[in-house]
């Protein structure tokens, strides 16, 4: 586990600025029909328990050496939670835009892009992290980033 309290500070902003974001972004204006961004908000949320399941008992809050996980979601991409979580940002952002809403989602994404490469960075050190790394390219999505 790392003891490096930028990366606890970095986990803990995305861990729970999306409750932040829920809570902050506020009445906006919806820019596609409701069915499309709630069913965004479906799919994010079905991602995410197929993402979790997959992960099992490996998850933490920090980066840690775990044991690493290859089967499920995390056959695909390296960050699935990552990926349901933007889309549940881009479901919120159409349900109800506004300029703060926009931007608090941008933010949080990039810093979950950042807390992605960080985590890698940490774990590239061990021999079935970098071995996975070659196997599955993707660190968000599939055949694009």
């Amino acid at each position: 586990m790392t003891p490096n309290p930028w990366f606890w500070l970095l986990a803990f902003v995305t861990s729970y600025g999306p409750l932040a974001f829920t809570t902050f972004a506020g009445e906006g204006v919806a820019l596609v029909p409701s069915v499309v961004s709630n069913g965004l908000a479906v799919l994010s949320a079905i991602g995410a328990v197929y993402a979790l399941i997959s992960l099992g008992r490996n998850i933490g809050f920090i980066p840690a050496q775990r044991a690493i996980v290859t089967q499920g979601a995390y056959r695909f991409v390296r960050h699935p939670i990552y990926i349901v979580t933007f889309v549940g940002f881009l479901a919120f952002v159409l349900r109800g835009y506004s300029a703060l809403t926009l931007t608090l989602a941008v933010v949080l994404v990039v810093l979950l892009m950042v807390r992605s490469v960080v985590e890698e960075s940490f774990l590239r050190d061990d021999p079935s992290y970098s071995a996975y790394l070659r196997t599955v390219r993707w660190r968000w999505f599939t055949g694009i980033a």
